[in-house]
């Protein structure tokens, strides 16, 4: 028996594309559960090809192009005065986050001021544009993101949160989204 998760987007109810598959073929699947943005299933290593062509359809049916389109949101931009320890302490105490109530990401531009690279993970000093307010920035797993050397500035999605590293306790931005911007 093969088992598996699955996990949507908004518009595709996903325990309703397994139910569909599962009428269509009633004994491809072993078992099916779940809601709307995340399932899980179980079925037979041997019916895995027949899920596949079967699952891809019954995704086909309802997806719309626009729902594969990479939409961001946002809360918006920081202002220099914002990024203090305060701030990032009155969002962390704002949650708790999840589902429906995710936490607050914010975006703009940066000057990359300095850069180092600590595995795969890429540690920044970066001001906001036309700012010279210094900040530290962490871009976990960097290999994921649009970012190579000679970079210098840059378009971010990121929490604003407090760091706390050997005791040393001040403002981050840790990095969810990372575009290199032509110089």
């Amino acid at each position: 028996m093969l088992k598996g998760s699955a996990r949507s987007i908004p518009g595709v109810h996903i325990r309703d594309v397994l139910h569909t598959v599962a009428t269509q073929h009633p004994n491809l699947i072993a078992r099916f559960g779940g809601h709307a943005m995340a399932a899980g299933l179980s079925l037979r290593a041997v019916n895995l090809d027949v899920f596949r062509t079967t699952f891809d359809r019954a995704v086909r049916a309802v997806v719309t192009p626009e729902m594969l389109d990479g939409v961001i949101y946002t809360d918006g931009e920081l202002n220099e005065t914002d990024f203090t320890l305060d701030t990032a302490r009155l969002l962390r105490g704002a949650g708790p986050w999840g589902q429906g109530f995710p936490e607050p990401v914010f975006d703009g531009v940066f000057e990359i001021v300095n850069h180092r690279v600590i595995g795969n993970h890429l540690k920044l000093k970066v001001k906001p544009k036309g700012s010279t307010c210094l900040l530290e920035a962490m871009v976990f797993n960097a290999e994921t993101f649009d970012w190579h050397e000679g970079v210098n500035a840059v378009y971010m999605l990121y929490r604003f949160e407090e760091n706390d590293y050997q005791g040393l306790i001040r403002p981050q931005l840790t990095v969810t989204h990372l575009q290199a911007l032509p110089a």
